[in-house]
């Protein structure tokens, strides 16, 4: 046998799971151990910020295989356990507790965790990360308090929207000019934080937290940089994620914003990383990245594990992800540069039913649907094929005027 006998795979969440789904649907046959740090079995994690904090969903319906699906994969299975350590010369992980667990095939797959703020550990203050954190705060959210979210991103965003739609009093709060900016850039952004004041969301962007109010221990309020004051009985930080890779400082494995790799995934040979902490080469878009999107986990996995395997195939996709905030679908394919040009493609704005394209270095680089997927499929195959930017059949002059004014009221206009 020419490939590996012995394949760790480290982390249990999507990545981790369809690796090792993989890898045995593909005919490896040798020694398969699935690493998780948290004592639920395999569970998916978009669903936490929407229906399972809207109590919508039962836990279970996160389940991301059954205990006899698992069962299947042959796979020694360690749940609860954190790995602490690589040692890369000796080919094995180090567990807590002391455990070593050897390979001579890896993968990296241990996602991210949420960055906190200072001041943050006050009762009443939560990060949403784990399908326990969601449980938590679905918990808490139901004593109807007061609710700040820190943070105006994906997470934040969809956070605020749940939580408004429980009739609670929330305030969404960013240091950036508008929701979602660095995601989608101002003019898509401002639609968001339309959408949100829409529905009664008070949105204080443009001002960061100072601190957080304390009395007896508990959070009261939220002073924000312009020296305001806002009442807030509960909190959510939701500032982004860092890479999970403390447990391989001392590696020597290169990882600064996750673990790097080569547009095959591979960090070095015999040692591969998938998802949220994996950073690449994506040679689709000529550029490194590291995305924190679920199709991303899955898809990269699919790859490792063919890689693995002797595929010896670049990872080059069209990203693709989404968000659900009310009655809005806000779904993307591809990259959106923040100095990237922007063009309605379908639709009105006006109407909450459009497509608009990006267009950075003379190319299609994304497509962004509001309530258009069908659409938005179509278009995608604008940046599939890079497309000359712009792309003048499809723009919709009009439709543009639409868009949040920046100042440039064109057929393209900044992002």
């Amino acid at each position: 046998m020419t490939g590996p006998h012995r394949i760790a795979v480290v982390g249990a969440s999507a990545a981790g799971l369809t690796t090792a789904k993989a890898l045995r649907s593909r005919g490896y046959e040798g020694t398969l151990t699935l690493i998780g740090d948290e004592q639920h079995l395999p569970y998916d994690r978009p669903p936490l910020s929407k229906q399972i904090l809207a109590g919508t969903w039962e836990p279970d319906r996160t389940a991301l295989c059954g205990a006899g699906e698992l069962g299947a994969l042959g796979a020694d299975l360690l749940l609860g356990r954190s790995a602490v350590g690589l040692d890369v010369a000796g080919r094995q992980v180090l567990l807590d507790g002391g455990d070593r667990i050897g390979f001579d095939g890896l993968v990296i797959a241990t996602g991210v965790t949420p960055r906190r703020l200072p001041g943050a550990g006050l009762a009443g203050i939560h990060v949403l990360r784990t399908l326990d954190d969601a449980l938590s705060l679905r918990l808490h959210l139901l004593g109807r308090p007061t609710v700040a979210v820190v943070g105006a991103g994906f997470l934040g965003a969809e956070v605020a929207a749940v939580a408004r739609g429980m009739g609670l009093d929330v305030t969404l709060i960013d240091p950036l000019p508008v929701p979602m900016y660095r995601q989608f850039g101002a003019r898509i952004g401002e639609l968001i934080g339309q959408l949100h004041t829409d529905h009664g969301v008070t949105v204080r962007c443009g001002a960061g937290v100072r601190r957080f109010l304390d009395t007896e221990g508990r959070v009261s309020g939220v002073e924000l940089t312009d020296g305001s004051v806002l009442v807030a009985e509960l909190v959510v930080v939701a500032v982004g994620a860092r890479p999970a890779i403390d447990w391989l400082a001392d590696s020597g494995l290169p990882h600064r914003d996750g673990v790097e790799c080569d547009a095959f995934c591979q960090v070095i040979p015999g040692i591969y990383a998938a998802g949220d902490v994996a950073s690449w080469h994506n040679n689709h878009f000529g550029t490194r990245m590291r995305l924190e999107h679920r199709m991303n986990a899955t898809e990269q996995a699919l790859a490792v594990a063919g890689n693995m395997l002797g595929a010896a195939r670049e990872f080059a996709p069209v990203p693709y992800f989404w968000t659900d905030q009310y009655d809005a679908r806000i779904q993307a394919y591809g990259i959106f540069p923040a100095d990237a040009d922007i063009a309605v493609l379908h639709g009105r704005p006006a109407d909450r039913t459009f497509v608009v394209g990006y267009g950075h270095q003379g190319k299609v680089a994304g497509v962004l649907g509001w309530n258009s997927p069908r659409e938005l499929r179509t278009l995608r195959q604008l940046v599939v094929d890079r497309t000359p930017w712009p792309p003048k059949a499809s723009l919709r002059e009009a439709a543009v005027a639409e868009l949040p004014d920046q100042g440039m009221p064109t057929t393209t206009a900044r992002h």
